[in-house]
């Protein structure tokens, strides 16, 4: 019984305090408090002062600031322009036209900042207004846009990955290559999704584009040269094993500080203002990870974790049952809550589950940022949707219909891991350690 209390009391401080506008991370660590005023002798301030220490000194959590740094020199410098006009030329004759740049613009800038926010913001400001100009249909401007920022979770260097590898103490950078060929499935489905609009509803297709010369083709593409060289640094710098993903971050800093250097977009004000960007979104992650930390500590006392993992398993769902329920969970977890907190706020009681029934970790971090990346295109509270009806002034409910095929494409994204978990699980396991 004392379980089913302790459940109770913590659901209940817990949304007293978000419901009051706290702070998730300060809120986080009031519920854990209260747990261990409540159900241990130990000090609670005591616990408080040397768990926050362990959870925020990790050496681990140095990548999470140094790519959301990469991402905010990228987003502000011309860099970001540069890379969506070397683009467009290759996307201009696939069915479906120039639509296709919000998908692969998504993928690429996904592939140097980690946040789905910096990759709609960055890709949107780009595209929103060439799309308009050339007269496709508002409906799948939005809606392919909505779906493709979510990438910004998968494909590494991930915010979300990161925060769950610290969270259950696993690699990072097995994470990152985990990431890599579901991110590049999920592209293909949104790409396939656009390809099957320009067949079936040929009446809202816009004007043919002008044909380009192949030489012209080319020489635009070198403006995509810069952020593809330093993609594949990154990445490929610890696929090869030369680097952790704390060290290929470090080199990823450098190299965008370099390359906006060299293309004279990098003033004292970009520098500056890319760098107090990264410390504001670093020390809200950092805050809500040591609140996690603390009630994950106040949590195992009262040996809630254990009960409830006891309990699923008393039930004796298969591992595919168990994943259909976490599903469903996220969905609606996610509807309220955003997927760092998501994250966070549950793996306490949500890492014994899966380790019972026998589920890679590593396969179910990338299924865990799949649902994550759904719940973000999902109202009442998907933050994507917020931030595109802040750049483009439709009403919620306008830009929640255009992300739905989007949303159903992310949960067959869901069923094919099931079905071929090899997708994420090859690369980490082959490349060198």
């Amino acid at each position: 019984m004392t379980e089913v209390y302790a459940t109770i009391i913590f659901m209940f401080v817990l949304f007293a305090l978000l419901g009051s506008s706290v702070w998730v991370g300060l809120a986080l660590m009031g519920v854990a408090w209260v747990g261990m005023e409540l159900f241990t002798s130990r000090p609670a301030g005591d616990a408080m002062i040397t768990t926050i220490w362990t959870g925020a000194s990790s050496w681990t959590l140095t990548a999470l600031p140094l790519f959301i740094w990469m991402g905010e020199i990228l987003y502000r410098t011309r860099l970001s322009e540069d890379m969506f006009r070397g683009l467009a030329p290759w996307m201009r004759f696939l069915p479906g036209g120039l639509l296709h740049t919000n998908i692969a613009g998504c993928t690429l800038f996904a592939a140097v900042s980690g946040s789905s926010a910096a990759t709609l913001n960055m890709v949107g400001k780009m595209s929103i207004p060439e799309l308009r100009q050339r007269g496709y249909p508002e409906f799948m401007i939005i809606g392919t846009l909505a779906g493709a920022a979510t990438l910004g979770l998968m494909i590494p260097p991930s915010l979300t990955l990161i925060v769950y590898g610290v969270t259950i103490n696993e690699s990072i950078t097995k994470l990152f290559m985990a990431g890599v060929f579901p991110g590049l499935v999920l592209a293909g489905l949104f790409m396939l999704y656009i390809m099957a609009w320009h067949y079936v509803r040929p009446g809202e297709r816009p004007p043919k584009e002008e044909r380009m010369p192949f030489g012209k083709m080319l020489a635009e593409s070198r403006f995509l040269l810069p952020v593809v060289g330093l993609v594949i640094v990154v990445i490929g710098s610890m696929y090869m094993g030369y680097a952790t993903a704390t060290e290929a971050a470090a080199v990823g800093v450098v190299g965008a500080l370099l390359l906006s250097l060299g293309q004279g977009s990098l003033s004292w004000d970009t520098f500056v203002t890319s760098l107090m960007g990264a410390t504001r979104t670093s020390a809200m992650i950092a805050l809500i990870l040591m609140g996690a930390a603390f009630l994950s500590l106040s949590m195992g006392f009262t040996g809630l974790p254990r009960a409830l993992a006891a309990a699923i398993d008393s039930y004796n769902l298969s591992p595919v049952m168990l994943i259909a329920v976490l599903t469903v969970f996220y969905l609606i977890l996610g509807m309220f809550m955003d997927g760092l907190s998501s994250v966070v706020l549950t793996m306490a009681i949500v890492e014994p589950m899966i380790r019972q029934a026998g589920i890679d970790v590593i396969w179910f971090g990338i299924f865990l940022v799949v649902v994550i990346e759904t719940a973000q295109v999902t109202p009442p509270i998907g933050f994507n949707l917020f931030v595109l009806q802040g750049m483009t002034r439709h009403q919620i409910g306008y830009i929640a219909k255009t992300a739905i095929p989007m949303v159903a494409l992310m949960l067959l994204m869901v069923v094919i891991l099931v079905i071929f978990p090899e997708l994420a699980t090859w690369l980490p396991e082959n490349a060198r350690q």
